[in-house]
């Protein structure tokens, strides 16, 4: 049987309301954010999704969402160095829409002035990937991380053109499952 495993964006922060790119930037939840991380936890409870452990990127906004699920489901969870947010450099806090980051995001060497390039974040994502395969038969995993860090998942599981890649994107708190 081949494995699979879960993947949850963070609920909704202040900078996904002003449409700002939060990156790498430690930004909180808002109100809402905190509903959809409880509520996320409950539909995982309701599905009966069976899942083993949480493994959350260290930024807040992943943390505390992920902690939302762990304590409603019961789930372990431990913080994952690996699925902390694409640090984008000089564009951190600028709106996420502009001409010029949109361009900047079809360069994938590119680390925009002290960020860390495309090719860079697939690398330590994939790695954790392909660790999170080798358990698959025996563990299922739910990741809760950025949407920087989905679009990099979906692309390990499908052909994508660099503008696919570019403008992939998941809502907060929706959860994709994801089969190896």
């Amino acid at each position: 049987m081949m494995g699979h495993f879960y993947f949850v964006r963070h609920g909704q922060t202040i900078w996904n309301v002003e449409n700002k790119i939060c990156g790498a930037t430690d930004i909180d939840l808002t109100d809402l954010g905190h509903k959809q991380a409880q509520e996320t936890g409950k539909e995982i409870v309701k599905q009966g999704l069976k899942i083993d452990e949480i493994l959350y990127s260290p930024l807040m906004r992943a943390a505390k969402t992920a902690d939302y699920i762990s304590k409603i489901t019961g789930i372990p969870a431990r913080a994952e160095e690996r699925l902390k947010e694409q640090n984008f450099g000089r564009y951190e806090s600028t709106e996420r829409n502009g001409a010029e980051f949109q361009q900047a995001k079809t360069h994938f060497a590119e680390r925009y002035d002290g960020g860390e390039s495309m090719l860079h974040l697939a690398q330590r994502i994939y790695n954790l990937l392909d660790d999170i395969k080798k358990e698959s038969d025996t563990k299922t995993y739910l990741l809760v991380a950025h949407n920087g860090i989905a679009r990099v998942v979906e692309s390990y599981f499908r052909e994508m053109s660099n503008e696919e890649f570019a403008g992939f994107g998941v809502k907060n708190c929706e959860v994709r499952r994801y089969e190896f």
